[in-house]
């Protein structure tokens, strides 16, 4: 058997493939280890999920405080249908004023033509998996460590694990979408894929549809139920 550790970017799996779609009450575990990893390698024993992401805040969110809530929900639900198994390890958002040079067809940013803004930044989620991505690795607690993101900022810990740690068998999963009958997918990060032994390109809507959770998740309280807007 192949002992795996799975990390997943929330952040980045979210805005690449969940928005937008009727799919955000999904359940890791049948996608990731049902649907992509055992049809990669049948001896995968999954043995550790690790979702990174950082709490919503009501008052800079689209659905305000339901944005909120509902992300508490999920979390809620996943914890109790996978107890023991997944891991959520959060970072923070910071919101701060900041100047930016506004966008002119044609010309080149210009720091005398600048407008206020919020900037909106997710902190700790990238240093986090990297650290999680080597430590897992160096300590040889898993036999493979499979990363899904498509953000460049995984490259060094991937590049690390494979001359550090070559017994590792390192995987990447890109969220993105299937392919022309879903809309043309974003563009692969071409930084990842040298470091991975295998690579998945894609995460298609029939495997996000067939991977739901149940409308109502029992937890040791009241259950954990799908948000209305999601």
């Amino acid at each position: 058997m192949t002992r795996t550790a799975l990390y997943i970017d929330g952040y980045n799996f979210y805005y690449s493939r969940l928005k937008g779609t009727p799919y955000k009450w999904l359940d890791l575990i049948a996608l990731f280890r049902d649907r992509i990893l055992l049809p990669q390698d049948p001896g995968t024993q999954l043995v550790a999920v690790k979702y990174f992401t950082s709490p919503v805040k009501a008052k800079y969110a689209r659905h305000g405080k339901a944005s909120e809530e509902a992300q508490t929900q999920y979390l809620r639900a996943l914890s109790a249908r996978h107890a023991g198994l997944i891991e959520v390890i959060q970072g923070f958002h910071i919101f701060e004023p900041s100047s930016l040079p506004v966008y002119r067809e044609g010309e080149n940013p210009s720091k005398a033509d600048v407008a206020r803004v919020w900037m909106i930044e997710e902190k700790q989620t990238d240093v986090n998996i990297a650290l999680n991505l080597y430590r897992d690795a160096v300590r040889g607690e898993f036999d493979q460590v499979v990363v899904c993101s498509n953000d460049s900022d995984m490259e060094p810990a991937l590049r690390m694990i494979r001359e550090d740690v070559p017994a590792v068998k390192v995987g990447v999963i890109l969220p993105l979408r299937g392919g022309d009958a879903e809309g043309k997918p974003a563009p692969a990060n071409k930084r990842l894929l040298p470091h991975a032994h295998w690579v998945r390109h894609y995460i298609r809507d029939d495997e996000l549809q067939a991977s739901q959770l149940p409308q109502n998740v029992q937890t040791k309280k009241k259950p954990a139920s799908k948000p209305p807007h999601w």
